[in-house]
């Protein structure tokens, strides 16, 4: 005897939980993204990998914190760094995450993490622009390092 299934009807949105001005409008550069995100960043104990959202000019649309780790890892999953991205209609995206080591130097586990993003992006048309690594005062820029 089949019993009948109830399948629940849903919408997605995106909540804003607060904002922030952003000066030059636009990110052009790596250190852009890292003007932008550096306060976000710079004194946190643990990792936290950011996603920022960006529209068709390189104007940020929105920022999601997407995954807050330990002392030296995140976990990071496409399917999480690019939902707020498909829910806000982004045509591209930047990635940041800090090192609460301070060193901003880039470790195996983030460029592998990097190429993935780079493949998901291109199969739902949402270029990955860059991947930058947030140190005490410093940064890494993957797609300087030649990663994307």
């Amino acid at each position: 005897m089949n019993r009948a299934k109830r399948v629940n009807i849903v919408s997605l949105k995106l909540v804003k939980e607060s904002s922030i001005l952003y000066q030059k409008r636009s990110i052009r550069s790596p250190q852009d993204g890292y003007e932008l995100m550096k306060e976000f960043l710079e004194d946190k104990d643990r990792e936290h990998f950011i996603v920022v959202a960006l529209d068709t000019k390189n104007q940020p649309t929105n920022i999601n914190i997407s995954s807050i780790g330990t002392l030296n890892s995140a976990l990071v999953h496409p399917r999480e760094i690019f939902k707020a991205a498909i829910a806000g209609n982004a045509s591209s995206i930047m990635c940041f995450h800090n090192h609460p080591s301070g060193v901003a130097a880039q470790s195996k586990e983030d460029v592998e993490v990097t190429k993935r993003l780079v493949e998901a992006g291109k199969i739902l048309g949402i270029e990955l622009l860059d991947h930058i690594i947030i140190g005490d005062g410093a940064y890494t820029s993957l797609k300087q390092e030649g990663y994307i």
